[in-house]
């Protein structure tokens, strides 16, 4: 099955698999697709390690990566906040319904000189070391999935040779992510897992594609069989980007607890919940979502 983008790439499928697990990416490299790796929350030691490993992994197959790169947040004039800033912000109602959760559930408190690394690292001056630590790897794709690319990351793509892509949940975000220059628009859809706004699939792909000619669409949200990759090249799209369909394979690093979970969900058991980054995301509906 070919498309395009798909030959541009070198690819047999025009699968494109996004994944925090280096083994998924890699697995779905070596079968004709491209694994793109979630980079972040990695250190530049451990991302270095990763890519290494995928690179020897995967031989010459293509892979990519994938970064959070928001244009504005809290602080982004000054490269963000601190912790004693960010942990100033949290209102004391929200502390006391922690606890309050925590304790209807029986799970302990943290001891009091635990520290939490933050999940993420975000924002264009704040991954500026990360982009330049993957470009000296032999990537075939780098994609923002929260905001534009910054013009020197684009630059660099092309001096690289290196597809730039970026996730649109509107046809509003797509249009900026072409007129900035990227190679490669993902048409991110509300069914989506993870962040993801509020159009379905059906309806923003074609509008996307419409709107962002003659640069290439992937299809993304609510994709994981050979039928919704079919519907996804007829709605013209290039190929297709999915996350969630990985997490239940055999490679993948989810916990045994949570990939059951996962295999017995089915298409009613999720919801978008602003509870773990602030930005409404699709997650399983749990007693934390329902609490929040």
């Amino acid at each position: 099955m070919h498309t395009a983008l798909a030959r541009d790439l070198g690819l047999e499928f025009p699968v494109f698999a996004f994944t925090h697990c280096r083994d998924v990416a890699a697995a779905v490299s070596k079968a004709g697709g491209l694994g793109v790796l979630g980079v972040a929350g990695h250190s530049l030691a451990n991302l270095k390690m990763e890519l290494d490993w995928i690179e020897n992994e995967i031989g010459d197959k293509p892979y990519g990566v994938d970064l959070l790169l928001p244009a504005r947040f809290a602080g982004s004039d000054r490269g963000g906040l601190d912790a004693a800033e960010m942990d100033a912000r949290i209102p004391g109602e929200h502390r006391a319904f922690l606890d309050r959760l925590l304790d209807e559930h029986g799970v302990p408190q943290l001891p009091a000189d635990a520290r939490v690394a933050p999940e993420f690292s975000v924002g264009y001056e704040q991954q500026r070391d990360v982009i330049e630590l993957v470009f000296q790897h032999r990537i075939s794709l780098i994609a923002s999935a929260l905001g534009p690319p910054p013009a020197w990351m684009i630059e660099q793509g092309r001096a690289r040779g290196v597809k730039v892509a970026a996730l649109a949940g509107t046809v509003a975000h797509a249009r900026r992510h072409a007129e900035a220059g990227v190679d490669i628009v993902v048409a991110q859809g509300y069914e989506a897992g993870g962040h993801t706004g509020t159009v379905s699939t059906m309806v923003l792909v074609p509008e996307v594609v419409d709107a962002v000619a003659p640069v290439p669409v992937l299809a993304a949200g609510g994709i994981g069989n050979g039928r919704q990759l079919t519907a996804s090249l007829a709605l013209g799209a290039q190929g297709i980007w999915c996350g969630s369909v990985w997490l239940t394979t055999e490679e993948a690093e989810t916990h045994p607890v949570v990939k059951e979970k996962f295999l017995r969900a089915g298409s009613s058991d999720t919801v978008r919940s602003r509870s773990l980054t602030g930005k409404p995301a699709r997650q399983l509906r749990s007693a934390w979502t329902d609490a929040w």
